[in-house]
């Protein structure tokens, strides 16, 4: 029988002359995409965070190269990035065999926390540069990440502001059992509808107390009795007093927001799309805004906010902090539509495709749409400024109202009313109220806005950017949550949470740039594969 000759095995063996640690690693693999791009940055923000003295520090071009890598291979854990460069050939030519342990990785990322802002930056701008996007398109939109706080350590508003209404009643009842001057003053004070605060309770407490201790001593049973009651009363209210305070670090800390946690305070309750137990269970997070081009992100914000509407702005804002322009168009769906945002838009030059409540009902030919007693519908002399109903009795002018939304912006909706609708057989479908006659409230900026946006969305642009919203932030959020597993924030507090997902943000990037450049190589050889054949 031939005996079998196997090749030479030993672990141990010592090599003379090593070889190239990236000999193994493809050209046009993505971590030499990821090297080239860093070394391109402008990290000079980077050396302030950096003291002179002691002994000398890693690389941050070396870091960042590490912790952009571990992102964009779903790794976000300090430790695990710390095993992946001590046992992946990737990671090992990356840092240049450098061994930072889990520590370091998380003082370094916390290091930066105010700069990489301005490295996602930078990326965007070489993506611009390389044709990748224009920067002159933004597709908007939102979704809510849970954060890391506890879910049962809410605080909500309404609880806060009645128990503390509760409280302030309570402190005023005490005070006047306590003394009779101090209820004269408090009496004053319910009468000017000042609250009492903490500083001006210690120092009634503080007064009281001094008159006690320089009060003579009691002679007799009742005097004794009355001054234990007295300190007893004393008690209660620095108790009060306590937690009038407490009350107050709350709603400090809530601000307009109507929940937060504990744990996170920056983090507001929520309903989120993620619901494994059916019961739509509001959880703390934080609601992402983003702005996409060829599903590249284009900018991200972090909001306590549930709803989109108030946030267009600031994120519109922020996208010009970034780049000190405007992009020329902006498309987002329907929970952005409102006049505040339209008039922005129109303010700043950017072409709104931005959808409307009832948008899509509208372009149906359904009762919506053919209801002659909908107020949409009724026909409007704009020159005499008076709406027709459909029996043909005009309704006037009555008055205007102006009033304020969440964010201080002031709309203004005009009043119309009928003269007189008794006797009138299409009563029972025009209205239902008692009044003799129909009103009707219109806001004619926001219903011009509307037809603009409406002309804008029909058009043959509008239709294509219709079509592509569809698959630009939301294959963004599913390539987020479901791709990369980034589905719940790990930090505590707005300013980390952001710092976090700028790095996800910036290797996200690349990633995709990795993705399309190889994409593109595949077709380049499948056509000349087909020419040649």
């Amino acid at each position: 029988m031939a005996k079998i000759h196997f090749r030479s095995y030993n672990p141990n063996q010592i090599v003379l002359f090593p070889q190239r640690i990236d000999e193994n690693i493809p050209s046009d693999d993505p971590v030499r995409i990821l090297n080239a791009m860093v070394d391109t940055l402008n990290l000079s923000s980077f050396h302030k965070l950096y003291k002179e003295q002691g002994r000398s520090p890693y690389d941050p071009r070396m870091m960042l190269k590490a912790v952009l890598y571990a992102y964009m291979n779903n790794i976000y854990s300090c430790r695990k990035i710390e095993k992946s460069l001590l046992r992946d050939i990737h990671f090992i030519w990356l840092a240049g065999y450098e061994k930072p342990d889990y520590r370091t990785i998380n003082r370094f990322r916390n290091r930066v926390k105010d700069e990489i802002n301005g490295i996602f930056t930078q990326i965007v701008l070489i993506l611009a540069s390389k044709g990748f996007i224009s920067l002159d398109v933004e597709y908007v939109d939102g979704t809510k990440i849970e954060s890391k706080a506890n879910r049962y350590t809410f605080v909500w508003r309404k609880n806060v502001e009645r128990n503390r209404a509760r409280l302030l009643e309570k402190i005023r009842i005490l005070l006047q059992q306590i003394d009779e001057v101090v209820a004269q003053e408090n009496a004053c004070i319910e009468n000017t509808a000042t609250e009492f605060t903490p500083s001006m309770l210690a120092d009634m407490i503080s007064e009281l107390k001094a008159s006690i201790e320089n009060a003579p001593a009691a002679s007799d049973k009742e005097e004794k009795k009355a001054e234990k009651q007295k300190m007893k009363q004393i008690k209660q209210l620095e108790s009060h007093c306590e937690k009038l305070a407490e009350y107050n670090s709350h709603m400090r800390i809530l601000g307009k927001r109507n929940s937060y946690s504990k744990t996170d305070p920056d983090a507001t309750f929520m309903h989120m799309k993620e619901d494994p137990m059916g019961n739509g269970q509001l959880k703390p997070g934080y609601n992402l805004q983003i702005g996409t081009e060829n599903q590249f992100m284009l900018d991200f914000g972090l909001y306590p906010n549930p709803t989109d509407t108030l946030t267009l702005i600031p994120f519109e804002n922020s996208f010009h902090e970034r780049y000190n322009r405007f992009p020329l168009e902006g498309v987002a769906d329907s929970g952005y539509g409102s006049e505040e945002n339209y008039s922005f838009m129109e303010e700043n030059g950017i072409e709104a495709y931005v959808k409307y409540n009832f948008f899509h009902k509208e372009q149906r030919a359904d009762k919506y749409v053919t209801n002659p007693f909908k107020q949409e519908n009724l026909y409007y002399n704009k020159e005499k400024d008076y709406y027709v109903c459909p029996m043909g009795q005009h309704m006037n002018r009555t008055g205007v109202r102006h009033y304020k939304t969440e964010s201080g912006y002031i709309a203004e909706s005009a009043a119309y009313r009928a003269a007189r609708c008794e006797g009138c057989p299409l009563r029972c479908m025009c209205f239902s109220s008692k009044s003799p006659g129909r009103t009707i409230e219109v806001n004619h900026r926001l219903k011009e806005y509307k037809q603009k946006a409406c002309e804008r969305l029909t058009s043959e642009k509008g239709i294509r950017h219709r079509g592509q919203r569809c698959i630009e932030p939301e294959a963004v959020f599913g390539q987020i949550k479901y791709n990369m597993g980034y589905k719940r924030f790990r930090h505590f507090g707005k300013d980390k949470v952001t710092m976090d997902f700028a790095f996800f943000a910036i290797a996200f990037n690349i990633k995709k740039m990795c993705a399309k450049i190889k994409n593109e190589k595949m077709t380049d050889k499948n056509y000349q594969n087909i020419r040649v054949a």
